[in-house]
């Protein structure tokens, strides 16, 4: 018999995260109409405290579930409050779960204390990784990598402390010579040329980044330099795609919650009910479609639970984090649409945070591979197909 049930340590770590995402929730609409403005030292000595406690019990023994699992169930209560605000004082960026899933003991140890973006989608391309233009060079005189490109759409690439950069060693190799490169933004040759201005998540920096002529040490590449053909190609960097897909998936779980929960509290003080007790034929239509969307969210959460169960076990789970995330990014689209039309004109207006969750959940369906490159993962997976077979 399967267990979803949480155990008493991480529930104690939930309800923190829940309290923190309360105070989070009461930032949300002033930093999401102030796009790139910081909070306040205040502000963030609050929000430290908060994640100090948090931190703390983590760190306890006893905590039952694992390493990524604790993770993925705390983002989703974090993102509950809200998906980016809080994000001020994290100090772990997507890079940080790359770096987790492909670097030595003695680059985590240098790495994972920093807070790190991930870049890799560039002005010539955006799904198809394998067009990855940037490069990176050796210097066999100082033994140093020489990184040279654009990136655009970096995540948190303004406040971020390092970047992990998609290059590639040799273009004519192919996906095979595509590596990762940690980059330390005091690199001389780092340079942060644009703050995007978007439709949603926009407390959150999104960043265009130029690298001329950067150089790293030779230690601060991810994984092997050596070029080989694998099945599949990009065996290592894709592993980050494993790790972080679950995590996103769980922020857009976080976000649906929070569009339903609000929209079924409003309904309540309405005076609907939801009894849960009675066949879905005796139900009106605002009922069922209350209950067919806790039940889409549930079977979202499930699955993101279960790739990030498989990551704790060491067991790859590429095609679990695609269809995690593939489910999660089309039902909270869905869910955050839906409820602002149940809660009619008040839920189109800024009023309520109903339509920034709207706002706030589209880039869910979108970054870290769309909904249409998850399904394509998703079936080549299940069929055994190439990518040259199926594209």
């Amino acid at each position: 018999m399967i267990d979803f049930s949480i155990a008493p340590k991480t529930q104690k770590i939930k309800r923190l995260t829940h309290e923190n995402a309360l105070y989070v929730r009461s930032l949300a609409r002033y930093y999401d109409e102030h796009e790139h403005q910081d909070l306040t030292d205040e502000e963030k000595d609050i929000l430290r405290e908060k994640e100090a406690a948090i931190q703390k019990l983590a760190a306890e023994p006893g905590v039952a579930e694992g390493q990524f699992m604790t993770r993925i169930i705390t983002r989703e209560e974090a993102c509950w409050g809200d998906p980016v605000t809080g994000g001020a004082i994290n100090t772990s960026g997507l890079g940080n779960s790359s770096i987790r899933a492909v670097a030595t003991p003695e680059q985590k140890a240098r790495f994972d204390k920093m807070f790190c973006s991930m870049a890799i989608t560039e002005p010539g391309f955006g799904s198809d990784t394998s067009a990855v233009a940037a490069t990176a060079k050796l210097d066999p005189e100082t033994n140093e990598w020489i990184i040279n490109g654009e990136k655009i759409f970096v995540t948190s690439g303004h406040r971020c402390e390092a970047i992990v950069v998609w290059a590639t060693l040799d273009k004519s190799k192919g996906r095979a010579a595509i590596k990762s490169f940690i980059v330390e933004k005091f690199r001389k040759g780092c340079t942060l040329t644009k703050l995007e201005h978007k439709l949603g998540i926009r407390a959150s920096d999104t960043a265009s980044i130029v690298f001329e002529d950067c150089r790293i040490p030779y230690d601060n590449i991810l994984g092997s330099p050596e070029v080989r053909e694998a099945k599949g190609g990009q065996v290592g960097v894709l592993a980050t795609f494993d790790a972080t897909r679950p995590s996103v998936a769980a922020q857009g779980i976080g976000v649906g919650r929070a569009a339903l929960d609000f929209t079924k509290e409003k309904l309540e003080e309405a005076g609907y009910t939801f009894p849960y007790d009675r066949g879905m034929h005796s139900l009106n239509a605002v009922q069922r479609e209350i209950m067919d969307m806790e039940a889409n969210l549930d079977a979202a959460r499930y699955l993101v639970w279960q790739s990030a169960s498989m990551l704790d076990k060491n067991v790859r789970n590429s095609l679990e984090s695609s269809m995690g995330k593939a489910k999660a990014g089309r039902v909270i689209g869905q869910v955050c649409q839906r409820c602002v039309a149940l809660l009619g004109p008040l839920g189109y207006s800024r009023e309520w945070l109903v339509e920034k969750w709207m706002r706030d959940c589209k880039i869910n369906d979108i970054y870290e591979g769309t909904g249409q490159i998850q399904m394509l993962v998703v079936c080549r997976q299940i069929l055994g197909f190439s990518r040259n077979q199926l594209k």
